[in-house]
């Protein structure tokens, strides 16, 4: 348990908290690249508790601005896009991208106001289909070179959600490998060869085990965790028999993304990005290592949850979830349907719009959520003090942070530890787009693996 002011201290990121000032030093998902390509290309955008509002201009150049205009406060999300910036639809001044002032038509001829005035903007940037800004003050940082920035974009989806809570406890699920066997369990198996665009729906790599089945009959995983030079790695074992182990390798990204796998042939990057202190949206990027990602089939069958321009799920707190008892009895653990966006979106809502850690209970289960609080007290300091935090990077920094390495398969009980480091290298090695790795290159050498593997008690 913590104390309230120890909660806050880890959960708002408003202008002025200390979490704040550590989130304003990273990249930030503002938006989706799609969200940008209709007809009116400005929307609003809502991030760290502050109003911005997105646009692109002709030359298709990206701006971020503050939303109240700077001649009397209107909202410039309703502004007009011409002329090569964002015109304000009250008295008609016109911004450009880097915030300057190109026109104040209302005023005398000659005037010079102009001059004297300029939007405070925010640069932005379009990595695999999500469009990043920079809250902070200097130089932003180079981007990592993970996998998801690194992939084509045909091999790349992006999408997003909303969930109506803080930002730490939606965070914290994806850090969890334990709730995996209880929160996304099905009672009957799917067929695996259409689990595409599905996640938990796949085979283990190595095996013609579904995830399913794995999670449900296997409930008790040993959970190793470790630091590492970007954040956390997780490895989950749930031991099959004396022979087999299965194997989950996921990651956390400092400060709020983490990678998973979703299949043998894909994994997800997903960040948990405060709206304000009692909303998030998670931004997702699925990236291939096969085929080509199979867009339209992605999106629509997120577009059977989500509802835009908000991308609000569908099933939500009003309905219940879409909760059936019958359901619940006889055919999923949480009576909620099949998507498991559903479940993750019921568990951390339901803890209220900031989680009261007040009154919680960890155990071992929970050692990843422990530590990576530890992780973020300590950032949080280390930017109060002037110190750059873990994962700011300078571009020398960005190239070695590769990866990370992901996976679930079954491999032997004995051996798991360069097993995992295998599969992964393997795969690597297949994808069309990838580097080749040198010919001599190894598991335990090859550049998504940054420190030795845990033992099987290791803990934090």
């Amino acid at each position: 348990m913590m104390s309230r002011e120890q909660n806050d201290h880890i959960t708002r990121t408003g202008p002025g908290t200390p979490l704040g000032a550590l989130m304003r030093r990273y990249w930030q998902p503002a938006a989706l690249v799609d969200e940008l390509e209709g007809e009116r290309p400005v929307v609003p955008v809502r991030l760290l508790g502050e109003n911005f509002v997105l646009f692109r201009d002709e030359a298709g150049r990206y701006g971020l601005l503050d939303r109240d205009c700077l001649h009397r406060g209107a909202d410039l999300a309703f502004g007009r896009r011409e002329a090569g910036g964002l015109r304000c639809a009250f008295h008609g001044w016109l911004f450009d991208v880097e915030g300057r002032c190109l026109e104040t038509p209302a005023e005398p001829a000659g005037s010079k106001l102009c001059q004297n005035v300029r939007q405070r903007a925010y640069p932005v940037i379009a990595r695999s289909g999500i469009l990043y800004a920079y809250l902070g003050e200097g130089e932003p940082p180079a981007f990592p070179e993970l996998d998801c920035f690194l992939a084509p974009d045909t091999y790349t989806f992006a999408f997003k959600g909303l969930f109506e809570c803080n930002w730490l406890q939606a965070l914290e699920v994806g850090i969890d490998p334990a709730h995996a066997s209880f929160l996304h369990r099905f009672f009957e198996d799917e067929d695996t060869s259409a689990s595409y665009g599905k996640q938990f729906r796949a085979a283990s790599a190595d095996s013609d085990l579904p995830m399913t089945r794995i999670l449900r009959e296997y409930d008790r995983p040993i959970i190793n965790v470790e630091r590492t030079e970007y954040g956390m790695r997780l490895i989950a074992l749930r031991e099959i028999d004396d022979e087999r182990t299965h194997v989950r390798v996921t990651n956390q990204v400092f400060p709020h993304a983490f990678v998973i796998p979703m299949s043998a042939d894909m994994t997800i990057t997903q960040w948990h990005v405060p709206v304000d202190d009692e909303n998030c949206y998670w931004y997702a990027i699925f990236t291939s290592y096969g085929a080509p990602v199979d867009k339209q089939r992605m999106r629509e069958q997120r577009l059977e949850l989500y509802e835009l321009p908000e991308y609000r799920s569908r099933k939500n707190k009003t309905n219940d979830y879409g909760f059936d008892p019958h359901e619940q009895a006889h055919s999923t653990y949480t009576g909620m349907g099949l998507d498991i966006n559903v479940h993750d979106q019921w568990a951390v809502e339901s803890m209220g719009p900031i989680q009261d850690r007040t009154r919680e209970h960890l155990g071992q289960s929970d050692k990843a959520i422990i530590l990576y609080r530890r992780i973020l007290r300590e950032q949080i300091d280390k930017a109060a003090s002037g110190d750059a935090p873990l994962m700011v990077l300078d571009a020398r920094h960005a190239r070695s942070i590769q990866g990370p390495a992901t996976m679930d398969g079954i491999g032997p009980s004995k051996g798991w530890e360069t097993y995992w480091m295998d599969v992964d290298v393997r795969r690597r090695r297949g994808a069309p787009w990838m580097p080749s790795l040198p010919s001599d290159a190894t598991p335990d050498v090859a550049p998504p693996v940054a420190t030795a593997a845990p033992r099987r008690d290791a803990a934090e």
